[in-house]
């Protein structure tokens, strides 16, 4: 059985965690992934790239499995996070759109592959046949010892020969009661993000903090710079993304400062109340507006309550703050998570200086302080 060659590859190679979204020609190898694996389901091919960063951050070893036309959606997070920060990240690509594809909608992008990855500097592999197996264990290895992405592009005919013997079992149950009561009141802000991250810092001890990219991340190294921050430089959307990550590979406690705009922009919400992650908080900064870039409005100034998301999308606890007596509160009373912490600010920017620090100074020292 093709699948369980592969399974035992990443057996092999050390593999602790995969990141997945199933594709149709990789369908059994995706229902024995979860089995063979400590698994995160996700419903977004880039929310994996932060969290691969995360887990490896922590310690795990990580590999994303997906469908290649997914590469589209994870080109700028690849860029902007795994090789920004140089690190590894294999990635098993279901190579769609170029063996007998019968799906019009495959083939424009996923031909256009090997280009894109050389135009990017992405190294990658073509597995054209089960007989080239051996390549994926090739692909983890130069992933981890160059700290660096490796797409292997496994095409559909590697599957073919002796039919799988494996049959998927019965469906766990799914009915559960939903006892909805929510009534919340947006105030009027009384903060602005930086009170809000200075009040976060104070209580910081022991937690491993993701601070979402541009102002924030220097609002964080002003008020309380510290090993155990991770500051980001880009990868839009990608904070909670990797706060799952390593919450998944480390016991400590996990704070994320993330905002309303890259909390609307990413799916990795539900995938959080999947895991139901404990040692989880998200700390949502909304201020109605995408700071970084001007103080333009988001649709959480006057529609979307974010909060309400978080009750969707399953967290154990959620709250919302709109003054630093009720922030204080909160965080006096976190428990068990996963935790989300809605956070009604004014728009506005400190007048913060740049981080003075490296990428490889901020992943270093995090490494370093969190293993």
């Amino acid at each position: 059985m093709h699948e369980d060659r592969v399974i035992q590859i990443l057996k092999d190679e050390g593999i602790s965690l995969v990141a997945a979204i199933p594709c149709d020609k990789t369908k059994d190898l995706h229902f024995l992934l979860p089995q063979q694996f400590r698994h995160i389901g996700l419903t977004r091919e880039e929310d994996g790239v932060g969290v691969c960063a995360g887990a490896f951050l922590a310690g795990e070893r990580p590999l994303l499995a997906m469908q290649s036309s997914g590469l589209g959606n994870m080109l700028n997070a690849i860029m902007s996070l795994t090789r920004t920060y140089d690190l590894p990240l294999p990635i098993f690509a279901s190579w769609r759109g170029v063996e007998n594809e019968t799906i019009a909608a495959q083939i424009p992008f996923n031909t256009a592959i090997p280009g894109i990855l050389e135009a990017t500097g992405i190294p990658y592999t073509i597995i054209r046949d089960n007989s080239e197996f051996s390549a994926i264990a090739t692909v983890i290895r130069d992933a981890y010892a160059n700290h660096r992405p490796h797409v292997a592009l496994v095409l559909p005919g590697s599957w073919e020969g002796p039919e799988s013997c494996w049959k998927a079992g019965p469906l766990p149950p799914r009915k559960r009661a939903v006892d909805f009561r929510y009534q919340r009141e947006i105030p009027e802000p009384e903060m602005a993000r930086n009170d809000a991250i200075r009040i976060i810092a104070r209580h910081l001890d022991r937690q491993a903090v993701v601070s979402n990219i541009g102002v924030p991340s220097k609002e964080l190294y002003a008020a309380h710079d510290r090993s155990l921050n991770f500051y980001m430089l880009g990868s839009y959307t990608q904070a909670s993304p990797i706060g799952l990550g390593l919450a998944s590979g480390t016991s400590r406690d996990v704070w994320v400062i993330d905002g309303d705009g890259s909390i609307l922009g990413t799916s990795i919400l539900p995938v959080i109340g999947a895991e139901q992650p404990e040692n989880l908080t998200i700390f949502c900064l909304d201020n109605g507006a995408f700071g970084s870039t001007g103080n333009q409005l988001t649709p959480a100034y006057a529609g979307t309550d974010v909060e309400l998301l978080a009750v969707a999308a399953g967290f154990r606890f959620t709250a919302k703050a709109g003054t630093a007596g009720a922030l204080e509160q909160v965080i006096a009373g976190l428990g068990k998570g996963p935790n989300f912490v809605h956070v009604i600010l004014k728009p506005g920017n400190a007048d913060v200086k740049n981080i003075p620090l490296t990428p490889h100074q901020i992943r270093d020292r995090f490494v370093g302080a969190i293993r």
